[in-house]
């Protein structure tokens, strides 16, 4: 599979400032936080400019919201439009109006994790004082949010619960930036404190969530026993031909989703649909954990399921052919890279 085909649909989905649409889909065509972050990360390791052109053009939008970060540094939000919106019109990257579960910590915590990790590989994120305060702000956000106990909407948008992929997030962002700016310890310890009360958990409600394997990889925050049994949990409970479910009942084009989404959990079991981008994400999770054998599998079942022209759908539909218009998915893409050029790599 052509790695230049990856990398060829990526460019394509990058803006001229740098930042990434989700999808060249109707409905994904804007820029997500999150997503541009997981597109980067293909190119932390590059000597090109493409990592720094996404940070910094993130750092400027949180530039231009200073004023609200500054209010809710000092008043802990509450309402989803008052936390750091997670979504933005692709074209002039303003908030946009309409009604979104913004309350998204781990995108804040990525967002600070990708700059200290971009300095760590020699890249010059921090251009000025400017950023450097932004920084710092960001991390005196997370403390008013009270991010270890904050209900948030987690990375799949969904109703608020205490998130162990957001909780975790934020942890390696503050540890990240953390000999950049002032960290105060007790803000990673909380975190830690969380994490330690949800075990292998993802939320008090559920067991098992494909988002927990941010926190093998990027993030590295769980201990090896404690990323093994997550993945097995992933494994036994999500994993599925042609990806791997977000969780046990998710309605999100379920085969059933025409009876509504707000049916019981149980109503959608067995009928979720399959996210691609899970398959090498598992592969990056197995290569953390030095299984090798298991992770080139993953990469051969990811090839499988890559159209013609290099393009990898967001999901398919529960045990079935046909994907759905979000394609291609950019972060799935970047996925693969990361997954495919490090194993290429450990190959040599």
């Amino acid at each position: 599979m052509s790695i230049e085909k990856s990398y060829g649909i990526l460019d394509s989905m990058r803006l001229p400032n740098g930042l990434y649409i989700a999808s060249p889909s109707i409905h994904y065509s804007a820029v997500w936080i999150r997503d541009s972050l997981y597109i980067s990360l293909p190119f932390l390791n590059k000597t090109c400019n493409t990592y720094e052109r996404t940070i910094h053009r993130l750092l400027d939008l949180m530039l231009d919201y200073e004023w609200k970060i500054d209010i809710h540094i000092a008043d802990r939000p509450r309402e989803p439009w008052q936390y750091i919106h997670a979504k933005y019109d692709a074209h002039n990257v303003k908030e946009i109006s309409e009604a979104w579960g913004h309350a998204q910590h781990d995108a804040v915590g990525m967002l600070l994790w990708s700059i200290g990790e971009g300095e760590r590989h020699g890249k010059r994120i921090i251009r000025n004082s400017r950023d450097r305060d932004m920084v710092q702000k960001l991390v005196y956000y997370l403390r008013s949010c009270e991010y270890w106990q904050d209900k948030d909407n987690g990375m799949w948008e969904e109703h608020r619960e205490v998130h162990a992929s957001s909780v975790g997030a934020c942890v390696a962002g503050l540890r990240s930036v953390s000999y950049l700016v002032d960290v105060p310890q007790h803000l990673v310890t909380k975190g830690l404190a969380a994490l330690e009360e949800l075990g292998a958990d993802e939320t008090d409600n559920r067991v098992a969530d494909m988002a927990q394997l941010s926190l093998v990889y990027p993030y590295r925050v769980y201990s090896r026993e404690m990323a093994v049994q997550v993945i097995a949990k992933v494994e036994k409970r999500l994993l599925r031909a042609n990806g791997v479910a977000r969780y046990e009942g998710d309605s999100y084009y379920s085969t059933v989703e025409h009876d509504g989404r707000h049916q019981p959990l149980a109503h959608y079991f067995g009928t979720e649909a399959e996210w691609c981008l899970g398959l090498p994400w598992l592969a990056i999770c197995h290569m953390e954990l030095g299984n090798f054998e298991e992770a080139q599998a993953y990469i051969e079942q990811t090839e499988k399921i890559i159209l013609p022209d290099g393009s990898i759908p967001e999901l398919y539909y529960a045990k079935s052919q046909q994907y759905n218009p979000n394609t291609p998915l950019g972060w799935a893409n970047a996925l693969y890279l990361v997954a495919k050029e490090r194993m290429n790599k450990l190959q040599r």
